[in-house]
């Protein structure tokens, strides 16, 4: 056998493996050899020399040898045959009917609303995209590990349990599936097989020897002294505390202890030195020396024999092996979970997979992942096993869940994480319940888990409890969740006894919390420290949903529901009869007397938790629902009952809250203030707050109302408010007394009209729900999330809002941000009750507010009387006596007495207002049971007792006369219409009683004013309406005396308003003024001789900082704009043009016409005076400096600060540079027009140009062109005669100007080239001209992407802003030496005139001739300059210059888009034979000529000009804005519309250009040729003609941001299949999309980051230095968030484009509804990029949410 296997480990993968495999088949077939031996002693010899190098492990090496020398041999003698072939087979013939994909963290999974059974059913991404389950209402939701797909699953779904993929497993009928049972003879292999297999993993993973290894794994070779000090992970050290200790401990590199780290966190342990037992156990020692600190205990280290953990590690390998293969078959699955299952005879010890789960907390992570992944793939996929295996968990339940508290790894890893597996699948859990008994045993462990909280009264008491044990105590209650989740629809006497039994040991757990962490009233001095309050409200927060449960499941069967309510009334008694006291106290009031126990809740401990008491009030509903209520007494006997003993506790708990509102807790601090919160917040209150309610109702319905008034009246401590006693005079103890009174009243309020609660009155859930909906719109319309967040959640997380909402409400879609919202339809209004027992007190007046205004707005009284009450329910009767009983007479009448007598600080408004809603409830229920039944059969006889005249001689008055006095109380007027309405009901009833005829009866029904009450009524609208109509008059007159003196202000500050409001229609109203004829206005050209006048108005602006105008003048101060210059990449189509981050060499003259980065300024149009602006930036660096701890927005370094006035982000200032007015004398014009041809001017031109290099080059061999000699013999002459045709002086500059242009070209220069600012670098005219070429080509495309007119539509800070910048780029050259200014205009001019080409000019083909259109325009005039005096060209003289020079572009881009855009093949348009075909024919055929050939003469004539035309609108675009800028021409009409078809004639007019382009070329054909024929012999453009390179086509493409998917579902899908490019583990990444290139990234990762420069940067921030020059735009996939990120410090996130039917996005995927793009906003977010305001947007929401630990966002 030995000799067999020698080959294996050297051997390569399949080739290798052959000759393995016959003689150790033969030794492992032998049926005389005991299989277990012979593997034990083949893995003891392999595995340790596999296994040696665990200090660096060659991967891949290893798996190489694993394969060849055991897994191979093994596989071969299990099948057969060639495993490969066979498991090739075994793939083929049949697939599982269940998918059992387990999830990792991370991961998406969809859930159904409308089919799970509960919310813990869900499905993998495949399988839900194949499902039916697509088309329902699903949930999306981040997985966090460790659950599985459930698909397949029968009891998981209510419909639609397969997909269509796991059909086909299901659909074969048992014997088609036969074929991919295994034969005999493997399953016999298998069985010999895998009990050895198994065995040794068992033994590997619980061995605890550390330098033993099993006998039968020992060989008897020497022992090698070679040995790993191995560390382990622990969730209590920090990744930098573990680096930090593991560099001192061991003396490695940043580098190697990171690598460590990193491994140790994912696999669970690491070997982080090898070498003999002692130096391990000295670094062993070391570790934990380093490690340890005052607060943690040290990391856990082990010492551990170089073969123990090879063997361990290849026990794992094992484990995976086995997995792989029981994917494939049942069979494998059915015979592992035997093997794992099955007990040693007569042995007590567990079985293999209970040795394994109870060893789980023993086990590092990745042994655990190896584990749970086996249990996944075998127990899991087989319904019976899994049974079994449930029976085993929860046979050692308890003791799992122990190990898992004193655990520290997370939920994740535990074995314990798998109960939801078992405990929801509802056939299983009715099966533990009645078998293994699980309820009791859940509810036992958790009893048993925190003794340590108990304390002497056996009650919890949570102090200074440690809160990761209590998380890990929360999961344990979960799973009790879990196994009630789904209620049985049969019962039997078993499954009764054994819910009945854990039941009882649940009301255990509720007896422990009854009462607990008592609170005494603060006297004196104030609590010193805050109790810890947050554990038990989380408790009671958990037990919400299983309280209702347990509830539930007791109401299904009313046998068990009477059973369960004995034993809870037990409980409950005897936690009430603790300690009870034998005096009673006594109190007399009208006649009626109480004896109670004496205690006040002001002075004896009280307690806010009564879990058991509320239980009973749950059961008792239950009863009365089901009307088991009638056999109560067989169970529960009248004398045991003692209702004022149950309704006590709640009732202290009412009282202590509204104590708590009258401040008399104050000294009790914040805990008591935030418990009272929670108490009626929605997370509690439906076990908390609405059951103490209940408990009251109960009480009321079973005590005399006198009593239970008394009762009230005592606990509230309000006993001597309502004797005669005259209260004292302490302001305090008054406001208290009154703030007690009012919450009494509403408390009476609420026990009497609260009624919607199934089984207190006959309504549904649905009507309750209804009823939250309606209160909660009442209060304002409200988003969907924020009404779901309102309503309570059912144990399957459902409101049930969807179901009702539509009924009581409208949906209004939302805009392009904010959020849709519900409003209240009008037919529910009438169901407002203001005394809505949910509203908050801010909510309660909120409400009152809008309903009173409403009804004004409708012109209605202003009354809101109770909407009328279900009736009780036959158990719940009696409450309404409390209404009309003789304590609750006295209070109405004591409190109205007050009122009307004026005794001021003893009633308030709010407390009368409830004394008239009791009356309300109390008339309106009189009436119900008029209406109802005879009047001789209602006992209810409210009226009577209101009408009573009082007893004794202080109460001579009854309440209707006291109602009638009221109106006359000055301070009531609000509740004056309330009253009338109530003596309308009074009258009613009156009526009604005395059994009027019905019709009168049906008549005032409708509650109409009764004639005696008309002439009243009468008086007081007339008074309503004059009162209206004299406010109304009054408004008036002060609208318009407001109206005179905004009047007033606008013209004394005329000019402000001018400038700020109506810099945008300044040009409209000048162009309507000239535009009244409809002539064509020739006045509107901008270029040669025929150019308009300029409309150079006065400019007078406002400074923002010190708001002082000034006029703009050459010569004045300066005046700046703030303004933002930023690289950009907006424009280009080719990202993949990696820019140039090293400025220092590159040669921004030229732009590739691409436009790969350009540099962008923008303004956000403020004013400010250039010495006021350098004044705030200084104080802003000062303010700075002295907080250097803040984190800064803004990079003051770099020149950043935001705008004192809008707060954008900026970095300099554009100076504001007044527009020269030029106007041209048409006659001269004329006159020059003769001499000056294109040719003469080339010719002058040129001639000056070699005149200035001949005269700099003064000897020296300078890189200048070959100029042609064209008789230079009277050249002084010539040199001259530039100037002959019109110059004037130079204008004249003003310091403070100058000042600021220099500041701002350097501005320009130090960030369009990433280099140091330096003031006499000769590209800084360079950038100037380039950065405004480039934002001209920016505003253009906007403009055209947006479809709007060229002219007229820019928002005022673009308009502002580009005028500024063109302006400035005119005046830049001043500040520059004019000769380095001419150096750059000859290499402009070298493309377009060949004969001045110099060695690097590029070809025609490679520049932007926009670009260069801007570069010769604005350098032009430095051809003027003179030594002795600094002349510019005069009017006329530009006029010429800026025709030739645009001609000349235009020529050349012309040239351009016929090389490389007309080369399409034809389309399907007829060809038209106009002029514009015929010249372009013609034109093409020179071209041909030129090109030899290489340009096909084939392409029609029409064709070329339909390119040349499409392809030259935006270049004539960007020229018309540029000249309109820099001259200030007044545009034609046409171009402030947005028509498509004027808008090229308006273009041409407007640049003096014929409409037929080509007509340029013939016009002047002798001086174009020779440059035609040079641009055609250009090598490059001949290379793009023959198809060797590829041109850029025009019109070029505008950019977009990337397609995105409708449904939000699709790209999870594609994040799904994101593989990281750089890391092989299968770890979930966190994948975002850029939204400009579509590139998938993994973010904040370690495997992804890159140095740049030095600097580690996050995958997204270095994508985004190349994709967007620094800045860029993300999709988080899996939190639906955008990123904008700047930079390498500054981003932000922003809403998704996303939203839900309702109109809302969903960060996170909290709410996991189904998302869909919304256009409107995604087109908000590529504005946003194309307006260049991203950098803005994240400075603002910087400047909102400044954090004080700021997100790093160079990693990202």
């Amino acid at each position: 056998m030995a000799d067999g296997v020698d080959g294996g480990p050297g051997a390569g993968a399949a080739g290798g493996r052959a000759p393995a495999q016959a003689p150790q088949r033969a030794m492992w077939c032998d049926e005389r050899f005991d299989f277990q031996v012979t593997f034990f002693q083949c893995l003891a010899k392999h595995v340790p020399n596999i296994y040696s190098a665990e200090m660096d492990p060659l991967v891949e090496k290893q798996e190489e040898m694993v394969q060849a020398a055991i897994l191979y041999p093994l596989e071969c003698y299990l099948f057969g045959e060639d495993p490969d072939v066979f498991l090739e087979k075994l793939q083929q013939s049949g697939t599982s009917q269940l998918c059992g994909k387990v999830f990792k963290g991370g991961e998406t999974t969809y859930s159904c609303r409308d089919c799970a059974v509960d919310p813990t059913c869900v499905l993998c991404i495949d399988c839900f995209q194949n499902s039916i389950h697509k088309n329902h209402r699903y949930k999306m939701h981040n997985s966090t590990g460790g659950g599985f797909c459930d698909c397949g699953d029968t009891e998981a779904w209510k419909a639609g349990p397969l997909c269509t993929k796991h059909e086909l497993g299901s659909s074969g009928s048992p014997k088609e599936n036969s074929e991919c049972q295994l034969n005999e003879e493997i399953m016999e292999h298998t069985r010999r097989v895998f009990p050895s297999v198994i065995k040794y993993i068992v033994d590997m993973l619980i061995w605890e020897e550390e330098k033993e290894l099993p006998l039968e794994l020992t060989i008897s070779r020497e022992k090698v002294d070679s040995y790993y000090c191995v560390l382990f992970n622990d969730e209590h050290h920090s990744y930098d505390h573990v680096i930090y200790s593991l560099q001192r401990a061991l003396g490695c590199e940043l580098g190697e202890a990171q690598l460590h780290t990193t491994a140790i966190d994912k696999e669970g342990r690491r070997a982080v030195k090898a070498g003999h037992y002692a130096s391990c156990q000295e670094a062993k020692e070391e570790i934990k020396r380093h490690s340890e600190n005052v607060s943690q205990r040290p990391l856990h280290v082990e010492v551990l024999h170089a073969d123990v953990m090879a063997h361990q590690k290849f026990a794992l390998r094992l484990g995976s092996w086995l997995n792989k293969l029981m994917s494939y078959s049942s069979d494998f699955r059915q015979i592992f979970c035997q093997i794992c299952l099955k007990e040693e005879a007569g042995s007590a010890k567990p079985c293999f997979i209970s040795k394994l789960m109870l060893w789980d907390a023993k086990l590092h992570k990745g042994a655990r992942k190896v584990l749970h992944e086996l249990i996944f793939s075998s127990f899991f996929m087989e319904m019976e096993y899994k049974k079994l295996f449930a029976v085993e968990f929860v046979k050692y339940y308890k003791a799992l869940q122990k190990e898992y508290i004193s655990d520290d790894h997370d939920r994740v890893l535990s074995v314990t994480a798998l109960s939801v597996q078992m405990f929801t699948v509802p056939t299983l859990a009715r099966h533990l319940i009645e078998e293994q008994n699980v309820i009791t045993t859940i509810t036992e462990t958790i009893l048993e888990v925190l003794p340590e909280y108990l304390d002497k009264n056996d009650k919890f008491n949570f102090q200074g409890c440690s809160q990761d044990k209590m998380n890990r105590v929360y999961a344990v209650i979960y799973d009790l969740r879990y196994v009630l989740v789904s209620k049985p629809t049969l019962w039997t006497d078993r499954l009764r006894e054994r819910f009945l039994e854990g039941f009882v040991s649940f009301l255990r757990i509720l007896t422990c919390m009854q009462g607990m962490e008592e609170i005494k009233r603060q006297i004196g001095q104030h609590i010193e420290v805050d109790p810890d309050w947050e554990t038990a409200i989380a408790i009671q927060m958990q037990l919400k949903n299983i309280l209702l449960m347990f509830q539930e499941w007791c109401a299904c069967d009313e046998e068990l529901l009477l059973r369960a309510y004995r034993e809870c009334h037990k409980a409950v008694m005897r936690c009430s009869t603790n300690g009870r006291s034998r005096e009673k106290t006594v109190f007399h009031l009208c006649g009626h007397t109480l004896e109670s126990r004496p205690y006040r809740v002001s002075a004896d401990p009280v307690s806010i938790h009564l879990p058991l008491s509320r239980t009973l009030a749950g059961l008792h509903v239950r009863l009365s629902k089901t009307g088991a209520i009638s056999r109560l007494h067989e169970f529960v006997s009248p004398e045991e009952f003692q209702v004022e003993l149950l309704v006590e506790y709640p009732l202290r708990c009412l009282v202590l809250v509204a104590q708590v509102a009258a401040e008399m807790w104050r000294r009790n601090g914040l805990s008591l203030i935030s418990q009272v919160f929670y108490y009626q917040d929605v997370k509690c209150r439906e076990e908390m707050y609405d059951k103490d309610i209940i408990m009251l109702q109960i009480g009321a319905s079973l005590m005399d109302p006198n009593q239970f008034l008394l009762l009230m009246l005592q606990r509230y401590e309000l006993a001597d408010a309502f004797k005669k006693i005259k209260p004292t005079k302490d302001q305090d103890l008054i406001k208290q007394y009154n703030i007690l009174i009012e919450e009494m009243l509403q408390i009476l309020i609420y026990v009497v009209g609260e009624r919607y609660v199934p089984g207190i009155s006959n309504v549904t859930k649905e009507d309750v729900i209804m009823r939250e909906i309606i209160h909660l719109l009442c209060i304002e319309p409200m988003a969907h999330s924020a009404i779901t967040k309102s309503l309570p959640e059912n144990e399957n997380n459902e409101t049930g809002l969807e179901n009702v909402i539509d009924k009581v409400a409208t949906f209004k879609k939302p805009g392009v941000s904010g959020h849709g919202v519900y409003e209240l339809k009008d037919e529910c209004l009438k169901e407002f009750n203001m005394f809505f027992y949910h509203y908050t007190k801010t909510q309660h007046s909120k409400a009152e507010h809008t309903q009173k205004k409403r009804r004004k707005q409708e012109n209605r009284d202003e009354a809101l009387p109770p909407p009328p009450p279900p009736e009780f329910s036959p158990a719940f009767s009696n409450v309404v006596r409390i209404l009309n009983c003789d304590v609750m007479m006295h209070i109405v009448r004591t409190l109205l007495q007050r009122a009307v007598e004026l005794e001021t600080h003893l009633w308030t408004e709010a407390m009368v207002q409830m004394v008239l809603h009791l009356l309300s409830l109390g008339l309106m229920e009189e009436k119900q049971q008029l209406q109802k039944s005879p009047e001789e059969e209602v006992s209810f006889d409210f009226y009577h007792k209101a009408t009573r005249m009082g007893s004794s001689a202080l109460n001579a008055v009854n309440v209707l006369m006291l109602l009638e006095k009221l109106k006359r109380v000055p301070q009531l007027e609000a509740q004056k219409d309330t009253v009338n309405w109530i003596l309308q009901m009074f009258d009613m009833v009156k009526r009604l009683r005395e059994k009027s005829s019905l019709t009168t009866v049906a008549a005032a029904s409708g509650l109409e004013p009764t004639k005696g009450d008309e002439s009243t009524q009468d008086k007081e609208k007339a008074e309503r309406k004059r009162k209206a109509e004299a406010a109304r008059l009054h408004r008036q007159k002060i609208m318009a005396q407001m109206s005179a003196l905004q009047r007033n202000f606008i013209e004394t500050h005329k000019l402000l308003y001018e400038n700020t409001l109506e810099a945008q229609g300044k040009e409209d109203a000048i162009m309507e003024e000239e535009s009244m004829s409809s002539t064509i206005d020739y006045s509107r050209i901008a270029l040669g001789p025929k150019r308009g006048p300029s409309v150079a108005e006065k400019e007078v602006l406002t400074c923002i900082l010190c708001q002082e105008e000034q006029e703009v003048k050459l010569e004045g101060a300066a005046m700046v704009l703030s303004a933002c210059v930023q690289k950009s990449t907006a424009l280009t189509q080719n990202r993949s043009r990696i820019l140039e981050l090293s400025g220092d060499t590159l040669d921004p003259l030229f732009m590739h016409p691409d436009l790969p980065c350009g540099t962008h300024t923008g303004s956000c149009g403020h004013v400010m005076h250039a010495a006021c602006w350098q004044k705030y930036f200084e104080a802003m660096q000062l303010n700075f400096r002295q907080r250097l701890h803040v984190e800064q927005i803004f990079d003051l370094e770099n020149g950043e600060y935001l705008c004192p006035l809008c707060k954008s982000l900026c970095n300099t200032v554009i100076p504001i540079v007044p527009l020269q007015a030029q106007k041209i004398n048409s006659e001269d014009a004329e006159a020059i027009a003769q001499i000056l041809s294109l040719a003469k001017w080339l010719e002058i031109v040129t001639v000056r140009i070699s005149g200035y290099s001949v005269k700099n080059a003064k000897g020296e061999k300078q890189n200048l062109p070959a100029f042609t000699n064209k008789g230079m013999g009277n050249s002084a002459l010539e040199f001259h005669s530039i100037l002959s045709f019109g110059v004037q002086s130079s204008a004249k500059y003003s310091s403070s100007i100058k000042e600021m242009l220099i500041l701002f070209a350097t501005t320009i220069y130090r960030v369009g080239l990433k280099v140091a600012p330096n003031e006499a670098d000769s590209r800084i005219p360079m950038m100037t001209w380039s950065t405004c070429a480039f934002t001209i080509q920016c505003i253009e495309n906007l403009l055209e992407t947006e479809g709007k007119p060229l002219f007229g539509s820019l928002q005022n800070r673009q308009h502002s802003g580009l005028k500024a910048l063109v302006q400035f780029a005119a005046a830049q050259r001043t500040t520059s030496p004019q000769v380095l200014i001419q150096k750059h205009l000859v290499r402009l001019l070298g493309v377009l005139l060949p004969n001045f080409k110099v060695e690097d000019t590029p070809s025609l083909l490679e520049v932007d001739i926009f670009h260069i259109l801007v570069g010769v325009v604005l350098s032009f005039p430095s051809l003027y300059w003179e030594d002795a005096v600094d002349l510019q060209p005069s009017s006329i003289s530009s006029a010429y210059n800026h025709l030739y020079l645009f001609h000349l572009t235009t020529l050349a881009h012309i040239m351009q888009i016929v090389i490389s855009s007309a080369t399409e093949s034809p389309s399907t348009c007829s060809p038209e034979n106009s002029e514009e075909a015929q010249s372009a024919q013609s034109f093409c055929r020179e071209v041909c000529q030129y090109t030899s050939g290489c340009f096909s003469q084939d392409i029609p004539g029409w064709l070329v000009w339909d390119c040349v035309k499409k392809g030259i609108m935006p270049y004539l675009r960007c020229a018309a804005l540029f000249f309109h800028y820099l001259l200030g021409v007044s545009p034609p009409e046409e171009l402030l519309q947005d028509s498509e078809e004027g808008q090229f004639k308006a273009l041409c007019s407007y640049l003096s250009l014929p409409t037929n382009l080509f007509l340029l070329f013939h016009e002047h054909w002798d001086t174009v040729n020779p440059l035609l024929q040079r641009w055609c012999a250009d090598p490059v453009v001949l290379s793009c003609l023959k198809g060797k390179s590829i041109a850029i086509r025009y019109p070029r493409k505008r950019n977009h941001l990337i397609e995105l998917p409708e449904d939000y579902s699709c790209l999870l899908n594609q994040a799904s299949q994101f593989r990281c490019p750089r890391s092989s583990d299968d770890e979930q990444k966190h994948p975002v999309l850029c939204l400009f290139c579509g590139a998938m990234l993994c973010s904040q990762n370690t495997c992804c980051q890159e140095l740049v420069n030095g600097e580690e940067l996050g995958a997204c921030t270095s994508h985004a230095l190349q994709c967007g020059a620094g800045v860029c735009m993300f999709l988080k996939i899996r939190e639906c968030k955008v990123v904008l990120i700047e930079g390498k410090t500054r981003g932000c996130l922003y809403p998704a484009p996303y939203l839900d039917e309702y109109g809302e996005t969903d960060p996170g995927l909290k709410r996991g509804n189904p998302l869909h793009l919304c256009r409107e906003r995604y087109r908000k977010l590529h504005l946003l990029w194309q307006q260049h305001c991203i950098i803005e947007e994240i400075a603002r929401s910087q400047e909102t949410n400044q954090i004080i630990f700021g997100f790093n966002w160079q990693l990202l």
